[in-house]
């Protein structure tokens, strides 16, 4: 390291002490909060945002900024997500006592973490920094933001929304930060400086914050595949996988990225699909998908940049073929799973993969395979109205969550219509790299002191402890 860049490195390491500085100090007036007052903050910097002016502002730039998604759907996240996120954030006890076991002597005290490093991606800079300040402001924590570089300017608007409104009802602002000019070593020293990092977004950043040598929360890689049996509604899920994919054009780690049909109902499927915005690829058009959206395979299964979050229409223009304008997904239909069948992995795009099963265990195996190569631990889902094969499915998935005829854009980080908890983080288990088989909460961003008190002891008798033997 020259002289130069060493002094810049020194300076990176200032500037992030000097944030986290700032965030303890705000943090050790928000630790005597009481809950009505966690819980006051919470519901001021969510309304701060979800105004109708502020979702379509944030929104647009969000959009604008990016380059990529789809506008409505921006509005539509901001506002139901944040909601939700603040609905839930609401019915949890966060401060003091929050449980008692007397029969086993216990008092459970929740406790503030410190400054967590919230590391937010280029796909949802506008709602991750707030469900996490949600999550943080509940705990008593104080949180600095790590946005991307390619979205900052969002991320930075809505985290000072936030700060104003912490401002207004008598709250320090420092509670919640952000940094300017975002680099990777900026980031990385912030997540080496705090006391818990909660990491959303790609593989890389998500091993970063692993090896930061801090507590850490990530998230594992996405491909959700679906399982559509002969009990299904074929219109009902057709319409539904659409949705799924063309909301904010597949931004979510969630989406389903392949189908695996019935061949008994395959053909209605498709019809459904095509009668409902969908385009079905010819062979030649694949191929030339495929060289475009990896443009480096088989070296490397990286995916173009310029295709992924974009409209179909325009993905087929730039691997050079056309389709009407109006169409939503992109069909493409496979036999093949692993490296050598790179449409079995994630797509980031509008491009849903088919494939034809004649029994339920060919069905089970191919989304097996897809998921070992791309996506383990993350999610999938089932299409059908036979319970028997839902939990056969459920039983035997390596996934942390098994959506039912639902969207799993919707399902998997929380819906109106969905028991999952809303957040911007999906822990997917140890399959997946994580430590968190579940959804990222507010109760992830506590400590929790255990009160042990003398109870009167019960041994178990020989013949209890080893019967059966």
């Amino acid at each position: 390291m020259n002289s130069k860049e060493c002094d810049m490195e020194n300076k990176q390491v200032e500037y992030v002490a000097g944030l986290v500085k700032r965030a303890r100090v705000a943090q050790a007036q928000a630790e005597n909060y009481t809950q009505e007052k966690a819980d006051l903050l919470c519901r001021a910097v969510a309304r701060a945002v979800t105004t109708p002016e502020e979702i379509k502002k944030i929104g647009t730039m969000v959009y604008d900024e990016a380059g990529y998604g789809d506008l409505e759907s921006k509005f539509f996240k901001l506002e139901t997500r944040v909601k939700g996120t603040l609905w839930d954030v609401l019915k949890v006890k966060s401060v003091g006592v929050v449980e008692e076991l007397p029969e086993r002597g216990l008092t459970k005290i929740a406790k503030p973490v410190g400054v967590v490093a919230g590391l937010v991606p280029s796909t949802q800079p506008e709602v991750t920094p707030v469900i996490k300040a949600l999550f943080a402001l509940k705990a008593r924590d104080a949180v600095i933001f790590a946005p991307h570089p390619k979205t900052r300017k969002c991320t930075g608007y809505v985290v000072e929304k936030m700060r104003q409104a912490l401002k207004q009802y008598g709250a320090p602002e420092d509670l919640i930060l952000c940094t300017e000019n975002p680099t990777v070593e900026m980031t990385a020293e912030l997540m080496r400086q705090a006391d818990l990092v909660v990491a959303t977004g790609g593989a890389p950043m998500v091993r970063a914050a692993y090896s930061s040598g801090t507590p850490a929360y990530g998230a594992g890689a996405g491909n959700s595949n679906v399982v559509v049996d002969e009990t299904a509604d074929v219109e009902n899920t057709a319409k539904l996988l659409i949705n799924s994919k063309f909301f904010d054009q597949s931004s979510g780690c969630s989406c389903e990225n392949a189908a695996v049909i019935q061949k008994s109902i395959y053909d209605k499927m498709l019809a459904a699909f095509q009668a409902n915005g969908a385009y079905l690829l010819n062979a030649e058009e694949k191929a030339k998908l495929q060289k475009t959206l990896w443009p480096n395979w088989p070296q490397d299964h990286l995916l173009g940049r310029d295709i992924i979050l974009q409209k179909a229409a325009l993905i087929a223009q730039r691997a050079g073929f056309s389709v009407p304008p109006e169409t939503k997904l992109l069909l493409v239909e496979e036999t093949g799973s692993g490296p050598d069948h790179p449409f079995s992995g994630e797509k980031l795009s509008v491009v849903l993969t088919l494939y034809k099963y004649d029994d339920f265990d060919q069905a089970m195996a191919i989304v097996r395979a897809n998921q070992e190569y791309q996506g383990l631990g993350h999610s999938c889902g089932i299409h059908s109205f036979d319970d028997e094969k839902i939990m056969r499915y459920a039983m035997t998935m390596k996934s942390t969550r098994v959506a039912v005829r639902q969207a799993m854009t919707a399902s998997n980080s929380g819906s109106w219509t969905s028991g999952n908890n809303w957040t911007s983080t999906l822990g997917c288990g140890t399959w997946g790299g994580n430590i968190v088989a579940e959804n990222i909460t507010v109760r992830h961003f506590l400590n929790y002191t255990w009160v042990a008190r003398p109870i009167e002891p019960y041994i178990p008798t020989e013949e209890e402890l080893f019967a059966g033997l």
